[in-house]
């Protein structure tokens, strides 16, 4: 609703809400660390996480709760935007929107406890294991992160990408023990 909000009423809003580390870390604006992931570039890029959360997060809320999904979710938004924080403090520029850092966060968890099931890219028809997929995404995010200079502005955030996907690993295991038990007995099956 926020993202809607200001993409169709208010632009300011996506400003005033964006995760900017120099606001964050001079102006002491710490709320940006969430509402960063309220606010989207543009609809394309809000339908894309919704579709992606809509796909994921049921399965995952089923799995963890209510309450453990939420953690999840907005944990992995702190991971995306904290580890964002620490590779852009000096860049004075630099500003992100959109929750995919969170949903990030989402689809490694879901891989941990569904290894198997298959996940399907947009025009490709093959579906791809969830664990390959999940090794594919990190790499991927890790690889672009470097190739993209320190100025760039605009673009995709893969360090969030990155620094979500990395949130979820850890959250999952912390909001429930079993999951790499669960995922090494289906890998060795």
């Amino acid at each position: 609703m926020v993202s809607g909000y200001a993409i169709f009423f208010d632009s300011n809003l996506i400003d005033h809400l964006s995760f900017r580390p120099r606001k964050v870390l001079q102006d002491k604006e710490y709320y940006r660390m969430i509402t960063g992931g309220f606010v989207h570039g543009g609809i394309g890029h809000l339908l894309f996480n919704m579709i992606t959360l809509f796909y994921f997060g049921p399965a995952l809320e089923a799995r963890l709760g209510s309450a453990g999904f939420l953690i999840l979710f907005f944990g992995a938004e702190l991971a995306a935007h904290g580890f964002t924080l620490w590779l852009h403090r000096k860049s004075p520029n630099y500003a992100a929107v959109g929750a995919s850092g969170a949903i990030s966060g989402i689809v490694i968890s879901f891989s941990i406890f569904y290894p198997f099931k298959l996940i399907y890219l947009f025009l490709i028809p093959v579906g791809i294991p969830a664990w390959i997929f999940a090794l594919a995404f990190i790499f991927f995010s890790a690889y672009a992160m470097t190739r993209k200079g320190n100025h760039q502005m605009g673009g995709i955030a893969h360090e969030a990408h990155l620094g979500g996907a990395l949130g979820g690993i850890v959250l999952t295991m912390l909001l429930d023990w079993s999951a790499i038990s669960v995922f090494i007995s289906q890998i060795t099956r």
